[in-house]
């Protein structure tokens, strides 16, 4: 049976730098940190029959002994990192690609040297010549000229499970994924659907590139992912990192968790 689990990284404070600050909710008071935006990021490993499926790769953070924290928590679940076959990238932010490549040593190299690191060609092109700081080219270069790097365009199938979408909301050319395998279905929305909450609410961000089309976007997995029963996975989710949708006795849906009824 395939499953998901959430490679939960930690809480974190974002102000106009750009860096990520840890956070602890139950100590630290958000009033210290005026202008801030508070966000959970949840990497995710998706286990099916035939693959093992990184989804975006966290930050990067390693633990006080030095391993990645991203590592860690793949093999606190009884996986290695070896046994990776995709790394699933919906775009290149920092916050959700620092951990494709380990900083570990002198020189850099790939967090993942088994998998394939499925990208959108034109978000990796713009990533390695914009100038903001929400990208490290450093690590993108790292990629560049592997075998592991597989640069796809517009919507497709990586193989029988796994297809992609370019959607475009959030980051011009952020894809969001299916993995459709052993009778489930997981969707990962990337930052056009970080949070569980946003399902039910519609309202267009700042911070995305094309709010409305996020937007509008949102609405329409819900629409079709709630009565076929979707497995959604939420990057910055503050409570329901692996959610599925349960109707309601008026013919609606609510989404649960989990993780916790597993």
């Amino acid at each position: 049976m395939a499953r998901a689990y959430s490679l939960f990284e930690g809480s974190y404070s974002v102000d106009v730098s750009k860096e990520f600050i840890p956070f602890d909710p139950e100590k630290d008071d958000p009033k210290d940190r005026p202008g801030s935006l508070f966000i959970h990021v949840h990497p995710f490993l998706i286990e099916t029959s035939s693959e093992l499926i990184v989804v975006d790769t966290g930050l990067g953070h390693r633990r006080s002994d030095g391993e990645l924290v991203i590592h860690h928590n793949i093999r606190s679940l009884g996986f290695s990192p070896d046994d990776v076959t995709y790394v699933l990238m919906s775009h290149l932010h920092k916050d959700h690609a620092n951990g494709m490549i380990d900083e570990g040593d002198e020189h850099l190299k790939l967090a993942f040297p088994n998998a394939k690191y499925v990208i959108q060609r034109d978000e990796f092109a713009h990533a390695r010549t914009s100038n903001s700081s929400s990208y490290r080219k450093e690590m993108l270069d790292v990629l560049t000229n592997t075998p592991n790097l597989m640069l796809v365009d517009g919507d497709g199938h990586v193989n029988a499970e796994i297809r992609y979408e370019r959607s475009g909301g959030h980051s011009e050319f952020h894809q969001v994924f299916h993995v459709e395998a052993d009778g489930e279905h997981f969707f990962f929305g990337g930052d056009e659907l970080p949070e569980p909450e946003e399902l039910f609410k519609r309202f267009v961000a700042k911070y995305d590139f094309d709010g409305r089309k996020a937007r509008d976007l949102r609405a329409k997995y819900w629409e079709q992912g709630a009565p076929e029963n979707w497995t959604f996975l939420f990057y910055h989710s503050k409570n329901i990192a692996v959610g599925q949708p349960q109707e309601k006795g008026d013919g609606s849906y609510r989404i649960v968790d989990v993780e916790k009824s597993a």
